[in-house]
């Protein structure tokens, strides 16, 4: 159980400006939509998606690290590391159970015999969508644990485009349809309550000691 007074009490350090903000932002979170990068080589790429996902309200970006391990290059998460969460893992089998644990469905986002245009996607489904490496895609254990195939249809001469910018636009889509719907996408109250108490821990530079502060009095 969340200690609700502690949290109105940390609140008093933060300007009415910085918690209205912090409220409003975490209505139109959700983890209905989460995304998975598979070895992503290029740092800036897996930066750029975090700030997607930040932009387009997804608080969890779930990044596989078995061959090339990172660090969010923060020029251009622009600050998004510290409002979305981020679940690392070692492993593809690993991120796949962990998800399916949660009821996401696996989507690979790769044209395939199977797949779905992104206008016909279904959005009731929970869902993680999958982007894979730069030159090689998505691996065969991701294509073979999908349960389904997503493509961004393209008329001209490139057959693919950048993971940053497809992630942004799949993103873009799925949300503002999401938000259009009478689907229950938002994080749940108590979810809500912890992520102000996480937001608050990484904006204020004395935290522990407010804290600390604050048990000493009660």
């Amino acid at each position: 159980m969340q200690d609700l007074k502690l949290l109105e009490y940390l609140e008093t350090f933060l300007t009415e400006s910085r918690i209205e903000r912090f409220n409003n932002v975490l209505l139109k979170r959700t983890k209905h939509f989460t995304v998975a990068t598979e070895d992503v080589y290029q740092l800036h790429n897996t930066s750029a998606v975090m700030r997607s996902c930040d932009v387009f309200g997804i608080q969890e970006l779930n990044i596989v690290e078995e061959v090339n391990s990172k660090s969010i290059d923060r020029e251009i998460a622009m600050g998004a590391q510290k409002w979305v969460d981020l679940n690392r893992y070692n492993s593809i089998s690993d991120c796949i159970t962990d998800l399916k644990s949660q009821d996401y469905q696996i989507v690979a986002t790769t044209p395939h015999v199977d797949d779905c245009e992104l206008i016909d996607f279904d959005i009731t489904k929970k869902s993680c969508f999958f982007f894979g490496r730069e030159t090689e895609g998505l691996s065969q254990q991701v294509i073979d644990n999908a349960d389904c195939f997503l493509k961004i249809p393209m008329v001209g001469f490139t057959e693919s485009l950048n993971i940053s910018v497809s992630a942004a636009i799949i993103l873009q889509h799925v949300t503002a349809q999401l938000r259009k719907s009478s689907i229950e996408w938002q994080l749940t109250e108590e979810e809500i309550i912890q992520k102000r108490f996480d937001w608050i821990n990484k904006t204020l530079k004395d935290y522990d000691a407010i804290v600390e502060r604050y048990k000493l009095k009660g």
